[in-house]
């Protein structure tokens, strides 16, 4: 589940990650009033205006601004809220952004020079444990400074017997070439998002520009906060956060049915009960020629009902030109997967949309006999290479 900057950074505060002061707003009027109270609280005379959307580079897209007075609050502020912010991280028509984050500037003068880096904690699951992975060379992709310089990449591994050690904290400030003030400023802050990072269940966190300021202090400029869904059943303060307006509406509404259901590029759409078997029949026709629209798992306790919402929502997808379901009855039946289809064709309407149905184990024979005799346009297969060849035939 991801959270908003503004989110992310509530939650770091409790836990004692320095973070510049901030008030999200939802229109320009909410914007000065949040401008002028950060300025009687810090006496900060320039505020940054940040676009809160669920997706990086938002400064590239006009999604963040710098404002000087409060009158460049509110012009910035309207511009940006209501806006479409196309980021490398968006889709081609953006992102419609609903409110605005109003922030303190932490690039005001002072004896030393303002320093960005990188930092992010995530779980290394080729190794099975959390690392550190952070860099000198920060407010930038992360991604290209690996290309053209790893050498300023830096990792810390975690062992989970002991967790985040003193020594690993002041060898990262160390290699930021940080001392004074903001050494022992930087080994705090990184223990303290570390246990942030433990405490919330979180499965990424990604704070790209970690600010050193004029004065020594550090500061979490921006935040990407991802917690583990499995985990959320012990956060309930955490699911109240979530915005299903910056989620996918069609995984938004299988999520309601408790379909496992994520929307890809392709064409293909797909049907299937188990992710190990979604993730062979995808493989299959990738390599058949075709390119799956979705990934989408039923469930083993799939009913028609189930089967027949998980039409609908394929079906959403115009670029889908062909639909392939794919079922292997252990503890799901046969007969009511191929239930489901027969609803579905007659509740939602003519489809004309191929569709292939490969239906093998518990009951089986009694699902194909039910399309059989259903009347309905259905292609069948036995081998899974044969259903994933087919579905490429009728896609060309």
């Amino acid at each position: 589940m991801n959270l908003h900057e503004y989110q992310g950074k509530s939650i770091l505060k409790k836990y004692g990650v320095s973070v510049p002061v901030g008030i999200v707003a939802n229109n320009p009027d909410e914007a000065v009033a949040a401008a002028k109270e950060i300025q009687k609280q810090t006496g900060s005379k320039n505020w940054a205006v940040k676009a809160q959307v669920h997706a990086g580079g938002r400064g590239k897209g006009g999604g963040v601004k710098i404002a000087k007075s409060l009158d460049e609050v509110r012009v910035y502020a309207d511009q940006i809220i209501g806006m479409h912010l196309v980021t490398p991280q968006t889709k081609k028509e953006g992102k419609l952004v609903r409110r605005v984050l109003i922030e303190q500037n932490i690039y005001y003068p002072g004896p030393g020079k303002v320093e960005e880096y990188y930092l992010s904690i995530l779980l290394n699951r080729g190794k099975g444990h959390n690392m550190v992975m952070y860099s000198p060379r920060g407010g930038m992709n992360i991604e290209a400074v690996a290309e053209e310089t790893p050498d300023l990449i830096f990792i810390e591994e975690i062992d989970p017997k002991v967790e985040l050690q003193a020594f690993q904290a002041r060898r990262i400030a160390f290699n930021l070439n940080l001392n004074g003030v903001a050494f022992k400023e930087m080994v705090k802050f990184v223990n303290a998002l570390y246990k942030a990072y433990v405490g919330l269940d979180a499965s990424l966190f990604e704070i790209n520009p970690v600010i050193k300021a004029a004065d020594g202090k550090v500061y979490a400029a921006d935040s990407k906060v991802v917690v583990d869904n499995n985990a959320l059943f012990r956060h309930k303060d955490i699911v109240e956060m979530r915005d299903v307006e910056e989620e996918d509406p069609a995984e938004v509404e299988a999520g309601r049915y408790g379909l496992n259901f994520i929307k890809l590029n392709g064409n293909v759409g797909c049907m299937v009960n188990g992710a190990g078997l979604a993730m062979a029949t995808m493989d299959m026709i990738k390599m058949s020629g075709g390119d799956p629209a979705n990934f989408l798992d039923v469930g083993g306790t799939a009913d028609a009902k189930r089967v027949e919402q998980a039409f609908r929502i394929i079906l959403k997808d115009q670029s889908v030109k062909a639909i392939l379901v794919n079922i292997f009855g252990g503890i799901v039946r046969c007969d009511r997967v191929a239930q489901g289809i027969v609803d579905a064709y007659h509740n939602i309407g003519e489809i004309d949309v191929p569709i292939i149905v490969r239906l093998q184990g518990t009951n089986a024979e009694e699902g194909k006999n039910l399309i059989d005799k259903s009347g309905l346009k259905v292609h069948s297969a036995i081998l899974l290479e044969d259903a994933a060849q087919l579905v490429n035939e009728v896609v060309k």
